[in-house]
């Protein structure tokens, strides 16, 4: 096949709440937290005239580009269900050959070229390709079969939900990030733990030599046990060492955050 290249360029760029892959839902309206978007459309283009008449429209299809990934992969270890590599055209991975991204979003309003919406599952500042309105007597199949998820969602039905349970010190920090610094990690921990807490590549899950297991989200580590179906969360540690701190090198991450929480835990 003599298949040609096509050159595409971004119509506007997408802002939404989620700087990092760890902080943004697998899927639109997935996320505990707000998660309202604002499309930026680019000026000079007459886009101002494109989105006459959107505004009628409960959902929109959001086409992008998946811009942090260099490389693509035919099989992928999805994040749910069994540990079975899929290939990559059966699932949502964001590692495809051509790094397109498609999601459903609630649109709230259009006010020129700036368009609002809900339930964004999108990196922030994401170049956005199109916008197509979403048609439910065209688009709406319930019924329809999902491949190898049917099982997978079969099977999490009948599983009985993950208890949580959290010891005073965890407790503590988890209340002093959100009041100090507005780091809500607990949310985060219990989405993907609620899913499944077991040592996993894809959600940063190891098991320590003590026992316990030990979560990454972004430069922190969270500690906890599992004993039949409870977790308990034992406690929150940072991701940087004393010294690491001290270096004071610029790729550290929330460096202030972590040289409080030092100071105050560690």
């Amino acid at each position: 096949m003599d298949l040609q290249p096509l050159l595409i360029h971004p119509i506007g760029i997408i802002r939404t709440p989620f700087a990092d892959r760890c902080d943004a839902p697998r899927q639109p309206g997935q996320s505990a937290a707000a998660a309202t978007g604002k499309i930026i459309l680019e000026e000079g283009k007459n886009f101002e005239q494109a989105v006459e008449d959107l505004s009628g429209f409960d959902k929109i299809w959001l086409i992008y580009q998946f811009d942090r990934n260099a490389h693509w992969k035919p099989k992928v270890l999805p994040p749910r269900g069994d540990r079975i590599k899929r290939g990559v055209f059966a699932t949502r991975s964001p590692h495809r050959p051509n790094p397109i991204g498609l999601s459903l979003v609630t649109l709230l309003e259009v006010d020129g070229r700036n368009i609002f919406v809900d339930d964004v599952d999108i990196l922030d500042k994401t170049p956005l390709f199109d916008i197509k309105p979403y048609l439910p007597y065209a688009e709406a199949f319930p019924d329809a079969k999902c491949g190898w998820l049917d099982e997978t969602m079969d099977r999490e039905s009948r599983q009985e939900p993950w208890q949580f349970i959290m010891t005073e010190i965890a407790t503590a920090q988890f209340a002093w990030l959100q009041q100090e610094f507005g780091i809500d990690l607990f949310t985060i921990a219990e989405r993907v733990l609620g899913s499944d807490p077991f040592p996993h590549p894809s959600r940063r899950i190891f098991k320590e030599k003590d026992g316990e297991f030990m979560m990454a989200i972004k430069s922190w580590r969270i500690n906890y046990t599992i004993a039949e179906h409870t977790i308990t969360i034992v406690k929150v540690k940072s991701g940087y060492s004393a010294d690491a701190l001290k270096a004071k090198n610029e790729i550290i991450h929330q460096g202030p955050v972590h040289e409080a929480f030092h100071a105050m835990y560690q």
